[in-house]
């Protein structure tokens, strides 16, 4: 489990890293500072770890990601609720700065997670319009439920104001996108490859783009893991449970899953697979899973060839 050499944990918060080294159990924290950060910096490269890993925390990693990535350390940034499920599994129900520091190096030893490169600042900066479209669109779905159950005129006038601003608002947004990627020839390429398969739209491709960079560059199987659709069964012994779906990238899976109930019915090779899986027996939401799966397998493929969606 060790063979990889030295594996660095860091537990993110507001105002401090607290740090964990695996196997030597060297401990220390440092400020969430650029005088912090220097520290850090010096004392890792010092250390020339096998991998230096942290939580997504909403915000607060991200000048930690920086720092540590501009000085060529090998950075995993870790899904949460995949560390926590990984403590409680080791009993470690007790929850610190500096014992989530150790379970972070822990998780990353036995799991061997692979480090790779971290988004540059302008996919970060996609990334993050993409994100508050997002927010924006579930603000205005919000606004439209509510309505439905409003009887008082002037609140439902009061709604009406408000979503017309975040429609505004989001049409800003997606001119901001529009502009970003028609930008860059990299992207257009990218986008243009994307959407000659019928189901995907230009915010799919984005989607893809900005939160799935590694497209193209790894194989199936890799691939459908970080997007959350690779599937897992429960078993023990002669009883198998039902395959489940999970973990990944959730803003990857959800805009797949959107593009696959689109090509099941427009899509003439995924219609086709989508009804053999059907007619062989399969429940509907488990074969538009597959969909989703076989979409990311074909749009990987035609990024990793740069060759257009051709129907035969």
């Amino acid at each position: 489990m060790e063979a990889r050499g030295l594996v660095v944990g860091i537990d993110v918060s507001k105002d401090r890293l607290d740090v964990h080294v695996r196997p030597s159990g060297e401990r220390f924290a440092v400020a969430r500072d650029a005088a912090g950060l220097e520290a850090l910096r010096r004392r890792l490269v010092e250390l020339g770890p096998a991998a230096v890993a942290l939580e997504a925390t909403g915000g607060f990693e991200a000048t930690v990601t920086a720092t540590l990535a501009g000085a060529g350390l090998p950075v995993i940034v870790l899904n949460p609720a995949q560390v926590r499920s990984f403590a409680l599994a080791l009993g470690r129900r007790a929850k610190t700065d500096p014992i989530d520091a150790a379970v972070i190096a822990h998780f990353v030893a036995a799991a061997e997670v692979e480090a790779r490169p971290l988004p540059d600042e302008a996919t970060r900066q996609l990334g993050e319009l993409l994100g508050r479209r997002r927010q924006i669109l579930a603000m205005i779905r919000a606004e439209h439920n509510r309505a439905r159950r409003l009887a008082e005129p002037r609140l439902r006038a009061s709604v009406a104001r408000l979503v017309e601003a975040l429609e505004r608002e989001l049409a800003l947004l997606d001119g901001d996108i529009d502009s970003a990627v028609r930008a860059s020839p990299a992207w257009r390429e990218a986008e243009d490859l994307l959407t000659s398969v019928p189901g995907v739209g230009p915010t799919i491709a984005r989607t893809l783009i900005a939160e799935l960079p590694e497209l193209g560059t790894l194989d199936r199987r890799r691939v459908a893991s970080l997007a959350g659709l690779a599937p897992y069964t429960r078993q023990s012994g002669k009883w198998k449970g039902r395959s489940f779906i999970g973990a990944g990238r959730s803003s990857v899976r959800a805009a797949l899953f959107m593009g696959a109930m689109v090509a099941k019915r427009f899509n003439p090779v995924l219609k086709a697979f989508y009804g053999r899986l059907v007619g062989a027996g399969k429940a509907k939401m488990p074969a538009t899973v597959a969909v989703a799966r076989k979409l990311l397998t074909i749009l990987n493929a035609i990024i990793r060839d740069r060759t257009p969606w051709r129907t035969a």
